[in-house]
């Protein structure tokens, strides 16, 4: 991706939100932009909103700690990620040397994500 087809998003959210969402994309491995454009690529991907939207509660982290609750998720995103290889579909990584998110495709190449860096 070259930096002249990037464009700035601006994005309003709660300041609570915003501080827990940027710890775990820490824990992560990555910053905001990075998680955003991962999200928005599978999005692209998938041609859908890449998980269920719902009115309905599910009450998921009642009762749950952080810790538990970040399990859970990592356990679904390896779960995820598995299926989607098997099914060869891009898949994203992060690259803790180059500190770039990037999309492995079923070939085996890489696409970096621009971070805004």
């Amino acid at each position: 991706m070259s930096m002249q087809n990037d464009v700035r998003v601006t994005v309003r959210v709660d300041r609570n939100l915003k501080e827990c969402a940027d710890a775990l994309f820490e824990r992560l491995g990555m910053n905001m932009t990075t998680a955003l454009n991962v999200f928005l690529r599978k999005a692209v991907a998938e041609n859908a909103i890449p998980f269920p939207v719902s009115v309905k509660s599910t009450e998921f982290a009642v009762g749950l700690t952080t810790d538990e609750i970040t399990s859970t998720f990592s356990e679904a995103v390896a779960k995820e990620t598995a299926h989607n290889l098997a099914r060869g579909f891009p898949v994203a990584r992060y690259d803790a040397v180059k500190r770039q998110a990037y999309l492995e495709c079923a070939d085996g190449t890489k696409d970096y994500v621009y971070d805004g860096r």
